[in-house]
């Protein structure tokens, strides 16, 4: 007879105060622990440019929020993920001072920055968890295949719109920013 091994189901609380010794980042997915892959150059690169780029555009509007990158949200009972960037207001950071950096309530934007590994995960099982939390608004950028994706929350679903080249996307959130695909994939060349 062969040894089974019962690994026990995490609770969200389990989760936050999780600490194995290492740098590992984990997502927690129906109770489990998933460890995420550190993230390539060009996808780190355009996360990073898109973060400076949002902490300008909410500093000239003069908006109580915050941009982060790799932050936590709580997407249900058992479930959460780690954004690429994401924008909250300065109340819901204030409730996590001295704790550790994930939302239990909805970020006012999450943007994802796909990898080889990612699509399925950020096209898919986080575009449904991200609705069900009712995220106003979820960045898909896509450096595969050239485009972004922008999803705004309405009556239960996203709704899609998809940029490519030198389109300029359009943000509810962020209504006057000036940002084209181009510029935001070429964020992510080190030339």
């Amino acid at each position: 007879m062969t040894p089974s091994t019962v690994t026990a189901l995490l609770s969200f609380e389990d989760y936050v105060a999780y600490d194995d010794g290492t740098e590992n980042r984990y997502e927690l997915v129906d109770g489990g622990l998933v460890e995420m892959s550190p993230p390539i150059m060009e996808h780190f690169l355009i996360a990073k440019f898109l973060e400076q780029a949002l902490d300008i555009e909410i500093k000239r509007l003069q908006r109580p929020w915050l941009c982060f990158r790799e932050s936590g949200v709580r997407t249900g009972l058992r479930k959460s993920r780690i954004t690429d960037v994401s924008v909250v207001t300065l109340d819901q950071a204030q409730e996590l001072k001295g704790r550790s950096v994930v939302f239990a309530t909805s970020p006012l934007l999450a943007v994802e920055v796909v990898s080889p590994d990612s699509i399925t995960r950020d096209y898919r099982y986080k575009r449904t968890e991200y609705a069900a939390l009712e995220i106003p608004e979820y960045w898909i950028v896509d450096p595969l295949e050239s485009k972004v994706t922008v999803l705004t929350f309405n009556e239960g679903l996203y709704d899609e719109t998809v940029f490519l080249g030198d389109q300029p996307l359009v943000s509810l959130t962020f209504p006057e920013l000036s940002l084209t695909v181009e510029q935001i994939l070429a964020a992510g060349n080190l030339a």
